[in-house]
């Protein structure tokens, strides 16, 4: 049995990790990546296949204190219109270099709050999107709903595009840590929201909650956990808030001396995973929970969970495209990342051109290691036998490697010529195991090895 004291001293309580929804992970991308590779990876996409799509919607009625996402407030409805205009450009920019029979596996829409649409921009939106690219067989076409600004009318509007997935940001149910962490929206708000999704015949329902908030203790969590449990919510994801008010100057507004202490965190996160376990979710990867008969339960089981800007996914195209402002896409070649001004986007795809300025070609073992981490992000375990197979990775060197990994986590872990294995015990710690593995942390890069 792990112990705090081993916790602490590997470094769960202090250590600054990624979570791991890319590797390399943002921060570690260049300049070197331009439009023009953008287009070559778009045109390189095999014909009649089928890729993920990515709309990014950078505008709020108000700012929550607790987010550090690239958004910008807006009290009208002007800027937003401006801006669906460019992002129909870029997608009329997208369906020019796309190949012959590509379809969309998958269509997210994300901010911000797409939902400050009208039900005009958003009808005109979906229209532009299938103009582009049709729906494949089974896709999933989600968006991510506040449940302060949805109504009928909008929602009749996603229904009608084929929206299946709806994912509602819930944070936390108490009404004084609501006001903390500027995010008012009470119980009643979110349950009709809910309600009017399920009527809707949406299929699938997604919350997200946070952890480590202000004032936040265990009584109030599981307050929260229960009456977010009332909506029979299909997937939670349980993130634990990350206070940087050094990054987010938003979050200067939050009472730091109100935050849990790491190791109140650790129990704050352990209460919330026991009342989803009891009720029957199934743990996915480090902080998700779905449901037996969800997607993500049965990818898990089979072993095509995988990870993506989004979290955990059953999603297996190899290609995620992102549109607007600051939106990330993901190629066999590597990541373009737009520019992060909506300024900047704006001007570009104005001018007839994409807007990436930013991103990572893939070199060297790039592909190996993340594979290796989203191995350990989704499955907790590393194998052997796929990385020899599909990565040419030699096994002496893997198994080198596991030994080295497993002496530095004092033997918590167990390393073989299979693979390299997590104990629940051990699994706080995945991020920082994975950590071992990034040749790009800037603490460990001169000691990477080779593999």
């Amino acid at each position: 049995m792990i112990t705090r004291t081993q916790l602490s001293r590997l470094g769960l309580f202090d250590a600054k990790v990624p979570r791991y929804t890319s590797y390399p992970t943002a921060p570690h991308f260049s300049n070197a990546v331009a439009p023009a590779d953008f287009v070559s990876w778009i045109e390189a996409i095999p014909e009649d296949s089928a890729v993920s799509l990515y709309l990014h919607v950078p505008f709020c009625r108000r700012l929550c204190w607790f987010c550090a996402c690239r958004t910008q407030g807006t009290t009208t409805l002007s800027p937003v219109a401006a801006y669906v205009e460019t992002l129909k450009s870029e997608l009329d920019l997208l369906g020019r270099h796309l190949p012959r029979g590509v379809t969309l596996s998958r269509l997210h829409w994300g901010g911000g709050t797409p939902t400050l649409l009208s039900p005009d921009m958003m009808r005109g939106l979906i229209d532009k999107v299938r103009s582009v690219a049709a729906f494949a067989e089974k896709s999933e076409f989600s968006v991510e709903i506040d449940p302060n600004e949805i109504d009928e009318a909008r929602l009749d509007a996603l229904a009608a595009g084929g929206m299946n997935r709806a994912s509602i940001g819930v944070q936390d149910f108490d009404e004084r840590i609501q006001q903390t962490i500027g995010r008012p929206q009470g119980f009643d708000i979110t349950r009709r929201a809910v309600e009017m999704i399920r009527a809707r015949g949406v299929a699938s329902l997604n919350a997200d909650i946070l952890y480590g908030l202000p004032y936040q203790n265990r009584e109030r969590i599981t307050e929260t956990v229960q009456k977010l449990l009332s909506f029979a919510p299909d997937r939670v994801a349980l993130y634990g808030y990350a206070h940087v008010p050094w990054m987010a100057k938003r979050q200067q507004m939050i009472p730091s001396d109100a935050l849990p202490t790491p190791e109140e965190r650790l129990d704050l996160f352990d209460t919330a995973r026991r009342l989803f376990a009891w009720d029957g979710y199934a743990e996915i990867g480090i902080d998700h929970f779905a449901a037996p008969d969800d997607g993500l339960t049965i990818a898990q089981k089979t072993g095509k969970l995988r990870r993506n800007f989004q979290g955990y996914t059953d999603d297996t195209s190899q290609v995620l495209i992102g549109l607007g402002a600051s939106s990330i896409s993901r190629f066999p070649q590597g990541y373009a990342q737009n520019a992060h001004a909506t300024s900047a986007y704006q001007g570009a795809v104005r001018a007839g051109r994409f807007a990436s300025t930013r991103g990572h070609a893939f070199g060297g073992d790039d592909r190996l290691r993340a594979r290796m981490i989203e191995m350990l992000m989704c499955d907790f375990q590393i194998r052997t036998d796929e990385l020899v197979e599909h990565y040419g990775a030699d096994a002496g060197a893997l198994g080198a490697l596991y030994a080295k990994v497993n002496a530095q986590f004092d033997g918590l872990l167990t390393s073989s010529d299979d693979g390299l294995f997590l104990s629940r015990d051990a699994r706080p710690l995945t991020r920082i195991i994975a950590r071992a593995f990034d040749a790009y942390d800037q603490t460990r890069a001169k000691h990477s090895s080779a593999i």
